[in-house]
């Protein structure tokens, strides 16, 4: 039996931004990051799916209590790799064995949602084997996104599918994948999509569209399409799924095509929340609206969408960043997103767009709108500039709401534009995003406000439908 820890050397972590090497030690040797001895250690050579397992095994936000053990049948001396290693993930004391659980029934804790609008109640679930182009994924972290709150409350029109499992927004590592599934294995770092890229029809293969046909976001949907059935179970009776997700589950399954594989390095419990609303207002500004260095961009509504955005402008160059929205304390956090002006139409008589017009010498170059509020989104392209104004709709508006503006608007040459998920392609351009953050290009730290134990998850909900903070991370151990 041979310990891995971490001990300060060569290779780079991030998430501590401290350097660490995965080591073996003598089994007779307590070994901390204080008082390692170098020379009594061997440096493992690992198969690549091994070196993400112990990535994943090492992934964690406390280093005092991250320790991974690895039981490995030794190799003989002219062998290169370790082989027949079985990985085990030790976390506040739990144990358990990654790699025994592929084909079987995974019990674990799951928060479900028995009832609209009532407290998510921890359960102990079943979790079926993946099937065909199904991956079953281990959660790391998950965060709460405003559509798991809308459809959790359920009292705007919503399907009330229940009891169901909601969470969307997570970090995770595969455990076991169906039939079929090739490119991704056992260790892999992911992020599950609630929308999906399944490379094969119209839209997948357009360089332009990333509304996939087979796996586009739907909402109704409690059970996979392989079979229209669910994975998780409770004493047998099924637990309903949520836009294909279920991150609100310590084990979920998952379609390949709504998996992005992302850099083993990225720290799970910080880029999670890329996988939905980040990303959705980030990809709408240097996507859709792609503002010019030095231009003027409004951003209609200062949640974490609209904060995204904002950070998008930043990010683009643009000298000015005009925060709009009708809660006069959004804007001196919205600084720190780059937001430079702050407007609230309460405090003026005229429509917004008029007084966008009178600041900015005619109108903004960009506008991104991020409420689903119809007048917002009319006001968000009538207060863009004649010949080559350009407003962007991200918001999800009331499926009744119709938007009227006078033609003249578009002779004069003003362009509307809409977008899903920031014209991302879950499978293929996500990754990317993370590396932004890697890069240095996106902070994403400033979005997490709050960070819970999943047994505290509705406390996650109290933030939210108090207005308070950003993102709320959970840490799907506690």
């Amino acid at each position: 039996m041979l310990q891995i820890k971490r001990i300060p050397h060569g290779h780079k972590l991030h998430g501590k931004n401290k350097n660490f090497v995965a080591a073996a030690v003598a089994p007779s040797r307590t070994c901390s990051v204080d008082d390692h001895d170098e020379e009594s250690s061997e440096t493992l050579a690992l198969t690549k799916g091994q070196y993400n397992q112990l990535l994943a095994l090492l992934h964690c936000k406390d280093t005092s209590s991250a320790m991974a053990t690895m039981s490995v049948t030794q190799p003989s001396p002219s062998s290169q790799h370790v082989t027949n290693s079985k990985v085990f993930v030790s976390q506040e004391g739990k144990k358990e064995e990654m790699s025994s659980t592929a084909g079987q029934v995974i019990r674990c804790k799951a928060a479900v949602a028995w009832e609209a609008g009532k407290p998510l109640v921890i359960e102990e679930v079943e979790v079926a084997p993946p099937q065909k182009k199904e991956v079953r994924l281990k959660i790391l972290y998950t965060s709460l996104c405003h559509t798991d709150l809308c459809f959790w409350e359920a009292n705007k029109g919503q399907n009330t599918v229940f009891p169901r499992i909601l969470g969307h927004e997570a970090g995770a590592i595969v455990e076991s994948i169906g039939e079929g599934v090739t490119d991704l294995a056992p260790g892999d770092h992911v992020l599950p999509v609630f929308t999906g890229e399944c490379k094969e029809c119209a839209h997948c293969k357009s360089e332009v569209s990333n509304m996939c046909s087979l796996l586009r976001i739907n909402t109704d949907r409690g059970v996979m399409i392989h079979d229209e059935k669910s994975r998780f179970s409770i004493k047998g009776k099924p637990i309903y799924h949520f836009l294909g997700t279920s991150t609100f589950s310590q084990y979920t399954v998952v379609h390949v095509g709504c998996v992005a594989k992302i850099n083993p390095l990225a720290p799970l419990d910080k880029v999670c929340v890329l996988s939905c609303g980040i990303s959705t207002g980030l990809g709408a500004t240097l996507n859709v609206a792609k503002p010019e260095k030095g231009s003027t961009v409004a951003v209609f509504g200062l949640g974490a969408v609209g904060l995204a955005a904002a950070e998008g402008a930043r990010i683009a160059g643009a000298s000015r960043i005009i925060g709009v929205d009708r809660t006069a304390s959004r804007f001196l956090p919205a600084k720190k997103f780059g937001v430079t002006e702050f407007v609230n139409p309460k405090d003026y008589d005229k429509p917004v767009q008029d007084v966008l017009a009178e600041m900015t010498n005619g109108g903004v170059d960009r506008s991104i709108e991020c409420t689903g509020n119809v007048d917002a989104m009319i006001s968000a392209f009538e207060c863009v500039h004649d010949g080559w104004g350009v407003a962007v709709l991200v918001g999800v508006p009331n499926k009744d709401a119709v938007f009227k503006t006078p033609p003249i608007n578009f002779l004069n040459e003003r362009t509307l534009k809409g977008t899903f998920f920031g014209n991302y392609k879950p499978r293929s351009d996500i990754p990317s995003v993370v590396e932004k953050y890697m890069n240095k290009e996106l902070e994403v730290e400033k979005f997490l406000t709050h960070e819970v134990s999943f047994s505290e998850i509705n406390k996650a909900f109290d933030y939210m439908l108090k207005g308070e903070g950003i993102r709320c991370i959970i840490r799907m151990e506690g």
